[in-house]
């Protein structure tokens, strides 16, 4: 193998980066710009969590189509809340089911899921100062408009005295909702209008929060917006969230001027918000409304206790195993077996500092696909020196007979390493179609390893071998037995 002390160098660089990767309290990457965390994610099984079951609210007209994209929307509120694996996936034709690993603050979370995210500016230019609160119940034309397209064909609309916002308090009655002179209050733009929204912290204390959003180019209503914007300074438009005033905040002369000017991109939505509310507020945003509304009617919270014995228990079983492993290639195949242990503690070490650089959830299901990985790098090495012991017997000398064993071999470990790799795409493809997280990580574990065994099992075992042939030539040469023949 030529140029392999430039291998060995690379090896040993490869390995000194991905045992700093796999420290315990690994510090992350936190320079020039780049601004990333390198830590071990637990799924739901290993480090607990909870679980939530939504339903659509009852009286509400849906399809499969819309169920479908209320788990999408559902999927990445979530994800946009930081939650890492989130499990969200149908269960029945009117359910969705969501798992959400490692949350503690479960209101928060159950706001961003349920909430239909119904974002509206609405004209509040006839409305004095201080009449509506924030936190009232108010109804608008659009919440009529989508409340009647959803009503099953035929039935008549309800009068607007009749809708209600959901009390806080589950043990209060539903509050009505607020008429403008008996009619609806109008809306300016509905959050559709908005291409980006994220939470920032307000002031030098940081305590208070807001939400900035950008105006989305051609987006539903914006020019309508931007019209109303221009058109009334210094007096209040209203930002209502699922028929709740938010706040009222009063349109500064220099955003009007702004927005008659053809400039106006964006703005911020202000109402003492904490950081989790600025957060839940700019998912919901950033992420769409829920086509449906939906209620939870079961909810559990899952401890760590059974993922600390599970962890306990896989990890003592994947030490056994690999210890196993490796003492079985230094018996059966002797100075080989020592080349192929150390590749396959560079492979272990490997698929460590990835999971936690990607990073990638372990749930005992990757765990699982990672241990059978192990096995696939070890069934690499014996191809390999079964290959060489039989170019031994035959006479050859030994570097040619490693080369010939390495070059022999290499079809077989390609190909069915391959073939298995195209199984763990159709595992995960399949895993992502039906929101089968396991499977998904199993998938991903198990590829990833047979990815990495491509490089250890070949390039990094053979870059071993020749180097203890070149410290110990000689005497492998005349004891052939130290080769395992």
């Amino acid at each position: 193998m030529r140029g392999y002390r430039l291998w060995l160098a690379v090896i040993l660089v490869i390995a000194g980066v991905s045992i700093w990767m796999s420290l315990p309290n690994n510090p992350g990457i936190h320079f020039m710009g780049i601004d990333h965390d390198i830590k071990i994610v637990q799924g739901l099984d290993l480090q607990g969590g909870s679980r939530v079951l939504l339903q659509v609210a009852p009286g509400t007209k849906y399809d499969n189509d819309t169920m479908d994209q209320a788990r999408k929307n559902v999927e990445r509120r979530v994800n946009g809340l930081g939650v890492s694996e989130a499990v969200v996936q149908r269960q029945g034709s009117d359910r969705i089911i969501v798992e959400l690993p490692g949350v503690k603050e479960q209101a928060t979370a159950f706001n961003a899921i349920k909430s239909t995210g119904l974002l509206e500016f609405v004209d509040f230019s006839n409305v004095p100062g201080g009449q509506i609160q924030a936190g009232d119940c108010i109804l608008t034309d659009e919440q009529v408009r989508l409340a009647e397209a959803r009503l099953p064909e035929g039935e008549e609309p309800p009068p607007y005295d009749a809708y209600t916002c959901p009390s806080e308090d589950p043990t209060q009655p539903d509050q009505p909702a607020l008429l403008n002179n008996g009619e609806p209050f109008h809306t300016v733009m509905t959050g559709a209008g908005l291409a980006d929204a994220s939470a920032e912290p307000q002031g030098r204390v940081g305590n208070q929060w807001a939400v900035n959003f950008a105006l989305k180019d051609g987006g539903d209503r914006v020019e309508d917006f931007i019209q109303y914007v221009a058109n009334n300074p210094n007096k209040p438009l209203a930002i209502v969230l699922d028929g709740r005033l938010l706040s009222a905040p009063t349109i500064q002369p220099g955003l009007s001027d702004s927005a008659r000017a053809g400039t106006m991109n964006g703005g911020i939505i202000t109402g003492n918000f904490t950081r989790d509310e600025a957060r839940v507020l700019a998912a919901q945003l950033k992420y769409g409304a829920l086509p449906v509304p939906l209620e939870i009617i079961a909810f559990d919270t899952i401890g760590p206790s059974l993922g600390r014995v599970s962890v306990e228990r896989s990890v003592r079983a994947g030490v056994i195993g690999v210890a196993t492993v490796l003492l079985f290639m230094l018996i059966y195949y002797r100075v080989s077996g020592i080349a192929a242990d150390f590749a396959l503690l560079l492979f272990a070490v490997i698929n460590f500092a990835l999971y936690k650089f990607i990073p990638v959830t372990l749930s005992l299901p990757a765990i699982t696909g990672f241990l059978i990985s192990i096995g696939t790098a070890v069934d690499g090495n014996i191809l390999i020196f079964e290959r060489m012991k039989e170019e031994l017997r035959k006479g050859y000398t030994l570097d040619r007979a490693i080369e010939a064993g390495f070059d022999r071999a290499w079809t077989s470990i390609r190909d069915s390493n391959l073939s298995t790799i195209i199984i763990t795409f159709i595992l995960y493809f399949f895993g992502s179609a039906f929101g089968a997280s396991a499977v998904q990580g199993f998938a991903i574990t198990l590829g990833l390893g047979l990815i990495i065994n491509l490089f250890t099992a070949v390039i990094a075992t053979r870059t071993f071998l020749h180097t203890l042939v070149l410290i110990f030539g000689d005497h492998l040469r005349e004891n052939p037995r130290l080769m395992g023949v």
